[in-house]
């Protein structure tokens, strides 16, 4: 299989006055393409940091995050908005639609970005509401919607963009339990599907039992890879 990351000897310390924090101490890993992962860990255990410095949020203290081959590290932030909006997408818990925006409007951001034409992006966009379950909410708010439905429209915009990879961090922490089964069964669908990379970053056991591998997390370090 391809390696879409490797990460090698990564390091993350954040100063805090006089202290340095170390959120991830010595991590070295890879990530292969078509595949699903879990970053499993307690809040503070440093998944998420370990996400954003993959997604090109942030910048590792040391160490290289090779994309393709290519270190994200040393691109500056106009080149890692075009990583971003080219190969990436996003879940988060907390759904971060625009409130003033339609259904279709939000799914359509990734696309307006790209400069995509405001026809063929609507298109898209209800294509992927459809794929969703939500073609019948393309011109409602989010204030109009239930938490199920933000999220579904969430995921619709982390794909409408065919990514390479899907970043989900805590994506069903709002939800209860029946429409996190349903919102898990979707976004892993919807990857496995289209051939695409998923990264789940959860505490919670019974999400990580959907990727093929577990990377459990503690106090930055890596405790274990569990390879299904």
């Amino acid at each position: 299989m391809e390696v879409l990351f490797k990460l090698q000897n990564v390091r993350k310390v954040y100063p805090m006055g006089e202290e340095r924090i170390v959120a991830l101490n010595d991590i070295t890993l890879e990530f292969e393409k078509n595949k699903i992962y879990c970053l499993l860990g307690t809040s503070g255990s440093g998944k998420s940091t370990l996400l954003n410095l993959i997604a090109g949020l942030e910048k590792p203290s040391s160490g290289s995050i090779l994309f393709k081959g290519k270190p994200l590290e040393k691109l500056n932030e106009a080149q890692l908005t075009l990583y971003r909006q080219r190969y990436v997408g996003f879940v988060f818990q907390s759904y971060n639609l625009m409130p003033t925006l339609t259904a279709v409007e939000n799914v359509t951001l990734p696309l307006t970005f790209r400069k995509v034409p405001k026809k063929v992006r609507t298109k898209k966009a209800l294509e992927m509401l459809e794929a969703v379950g939500l073609a019948n909410r393309g011109r409602h708010k989010p204030n109009e919607l239930s938490g199920g439905q933000q999220q579904r429209i969430s995921i619709a915009r982390a794909f409408v963009n065919s990514p390479e990879v899907v970043f989900a961090d805590e994506p069903t922490g709002n939800l209860d339990t029946k429409t996190t089964i349903e919102m898990m069964n979707l976004i892993t669908g919807i990857a496995r599907n289209h051939n695409q990379t998923l990264l789940i970053v959860t505490h919670d056991l019974e999400i990580a039992e959907y990727a093929d591998q577990i990377i459990k997390i503690k106090d930055g370090d890596i405790e274990s890879v569990i390879t299904k």
